[in-house]
């Protein structure tokens, strides 16, 4: 009779233990949804994040171009507006040339043209 009562309280034992069974296989089940979901999350994730890599990859190569084709506009921008100055400076400086050469040519006559002979009249008889 004891042995009997011991599995009857056995019995009583698991059948308390089957609804938390119930529920850790449940939670078993769901944990493994989650873990899948996330699996496929992380998938999806770090494929995004290669193409992120590899459009970031082509957007730096192409600023650099532009970078590049900047300096080389820059640079003939440069060369073109030196040239333009030193035309400018030529032509001021042979403006000043042309400014003190009139100026002399106005204030002194004879230089160019030498001294005159003196006039002398003469009388004819």
């Amino acid at each position: 009779m004891e042995d009997q009562v011991k599995i009857a309280i056995l019995e009583q034992k698991v059948d308390d233990l089957k609804p938390i069974i119930q529920k850790i296989d449940l939670a078993i089940e769901k944990l493994s949804e989650v873990n899948t979901t996330v699996s496929r999350m992380l998938a999806v994730h770090e494929e995004r994040i290669s193409k992120q890599e590899e459009i970031d990859t082509v957007l730096f190569a192409k600023i650099d171009q532009l970078r590049d084709k900047m300096d080389r506009d820059h640079e003939l921008v440069l060369q073109r507006i030196r040239g333009l100055e030193r035309r400018v400076w030529m032509a001021v400086g042979g403006l000043a040339v042309l400014s003190i050469g009139l100026r002399v040519i106005t204030a002194f006559p004879q230089v160019l043209t030498g001294p005159t002979p003196p006039t002398t009249i003469s009388r004819s008889i």
